[in-house]
């Protein structure tokens, strides 16, 4: 008898959406983790991004700070997960899908819509009815993009596959394996 495919295998959605979870761990903010993931018609990965700092801005330099003057916050100086996707795309985001953790701002949402992505995939929406999303919405149903929830059915667990053996293990707080072929 002849083998069948696998049929427990992840869909696109899922696929996408654990790729946007998985880059936001690459976020220094102590509060939000955010990701993005930007794939063309063909299911293939444009751009990733997390929010953070801009490039060549120190983590150290800067406030992480929620509250307080607008100086000493990091909301002066944090390029959200989605902008960052689109800044690091390696060709154009036109009629791609933008995969991200969390519903896009309204400043987002105007890159968004002026790039030509032509679908947003959420997993929160924790912001709902924050003025800033609210703007976001108006504007995506203005320019005719949809934007649709998802709930991913799996958690994504990272967890070191052997223990630490040497000091050269642990770079900047992360696991590297060494692969041998």
């Amino acid at each position: 008898m002849p083998a069948s495919k696998r049929s427990n295998y992840l869909s696109w959605d899922e696929t996408f959406m654990q790729m946007a979870r998985l880059i936001a761990q690459r976020s220094k903010d102590p509060n939000t983790q955010n990701g993005a993931c930007i794939v063309d018609q063909h299911n293939v990965i444009v751009g990733l991004g997390y929010n953070g700092f801009p490039r060549g801005c120190s983590d150290n330099e800067l406030p992480w700070e929620r509250e307080g003057d607008f100086l000493d916050k990091k909301y002066a100086y944090v390029v959200h997960a989605e902008a960052n996707a689109l800044y690091n795309a390696n060709r154009s985001v036109k009629d791609c899908k933008l995969y991200c953790t969390l519903f896009p701002c309204n400043e987002c949402v105007k890159s968004i819509i002026q790039t030509g992505i032509a679908e947003v995939i959420f997993e929160s929406d924790k912001y709902h009815d924050e003025k800033e999303w609210v703007a976001s919405r108006r504007l995506l149903d203005l320019a005719s993009v949809p934007y649709r929830h998802y709930n991913p059915r799996y958690d994504l667990r990272l967890a070191p596959t052997t223990p630490l053996s040497s000091e050269s293990d642990v770079k900047e707080g992360m696991l590297f394996e060494e692969i041998n072929l």
